[in-house]
C-alpha cells in the first residue's frame, strides 16, 4: 500500500478512534446511579414494569458500551500494523485486503473470506430439557389406567380462560371461537366417558333387579340438549316416555 494511501487510512482510524474515546468516557451516562438518571426516590417501585423501558434503556447503553471499547482495541491493532508495515494484508491467509472493505472498516484484520463468524448465541434456556416434552413430568395420559387430573389439565383450565392467542394465530384458521382454542379442547370437560345414567338404590338398598333404579346424569341431559352425544344412546324423549309408562307417570309426557 503506497504512502498516500497509508495516510489516509491513519486519518480514518485516528478521526474514528477520537469519536469512540469522547463516547467511552462518559460510559454512555452511566457513571452516575440509575435511580438518579430516572430522577426517582427509590428504584423499589410498586410494579417491576414501570422502569421496565429505562432498564432495557440501561442494557442497551452497556451493549454499547461494550462494542466501543472491543473497536477501540481494533483500532489500536490497525495503528500498530501500520506502524510495522503490515497494514491492509490479511492475518489468515497472507492476502492484500480489497480497498473497498477497509474504507467501510478500516480496522479490517482479514479479507472478507476469512473474516470471523458473528458469534451466535444459540443455547437454550436449561429449564427447557427439564419441561421436555409438554407437560412430560405430570401427564398421565401415556400411563396405562391413569385418568386423573394431571399438568394438562391444569394448564386446560388456566388456558380456557383465555391467553393473548386469537383464532386468527393457528395455522388451520378453522377455529371461529375463543373455546376451541386451548388444549384438546374437543374432549370431556369433568369426566372420562360419557355417562348415560347412574344406577342407585332406595334406603332398602338391593333386593331384586325392581329395586334398582337409574337417574339421568346433568352431564348426559347437556350432552342430550346440544346433540353432542356418544355412543349409542337412547333418545332423551324415547327414555322420557319409558319411564313415564313405568311407573305410570304423565307428568314427565
Amino acid at each position: 500500500m503506497d504512502e498516500q494511501k497509508l495516510a489516509h487510512f491513519r486519518v480514518r482510524l485516528l478521526e474514528q478512534k477520537k469519536e469512540l474515546e469522547d463516547r467511552v468516557q462518559d460510559h454512555y451516562g452511566m457513571r452516575e446511579p440509575m435511580s438518579t438518571s430516572l430522577q426517582e426516590f427509590s428504584m423499589y417501585d410498586n410494579h417491576p414494569a414501570d422502569i421496565g423501558s429505562e432498564m432495557f434503556e440501561r442494557e442497551k447503553d452497556l451493549a454499547l458500551d461494550s462494542l466501543d471499547r472491543e473497536t477501540l482495541k481494533e483500532i489500536d491493532q490497525a495503528l500498530s500494523r501500520m506502524d510495522e508495515g503490515s497494514y491492509g494484508v490479511c492475518t489468515v491467509c497472507g492476502q492484500e485486503i480489497p480497498q473497498e472493505r477497509l474504507e467501510a472498516l478500516p480496522q479490517a484484520q482479514t479479507c472478507k473470506e476469512h473474516a470471523p463468524a458473528p458469534n451466535l448465541n444459540e443455547s437454550r434456556p436449561i429449564e427447557e430439557e427439564f419441561l421436555q416434552p409438554p407437560f412430560g413430568r405430570t401427564s398421565l395420559d401415556e400411563k396405562e389406567g391413569q385418568n386423573g387430573f394431571d399438568g394438562e389439565d391444569a394448564w386446560q383450565i388456566v388456558e380456557a380462560w383465555g391467553t393473548s392467542s386469537t383464532p386468527f394465530s393457528f395455522v388451520d384458521n378453522d377455529k371461529t371461537d375463543y373455546k376451541e382454542m386451548y388444549i384438546e379442547s374437543d374432549e370431556p370437560d369433568g369426566f372420562v366417558e360419557a355417562v348415560e345414567q347412574i344406577g342407585y338404590t332406595d334406603i332398602h338398598g338391593y333386593h331384586g333387579p325392581e329395586s334398582v333404579k337409574f337417574m339421568r346424569s346433568g352431564t348426559y341431559e347437556e350432552y342430550m340438549r346440544k346433540g353432542e352425544g356418544k355412543g349409542q344412546f337412547l333418545n332423551y324423549e324415547d327414555a322420557l316416555e319409558e319411564r313415564a309408562e313405568r311407573e305410570g307417570r304423565n307428568d314427565l309426557l
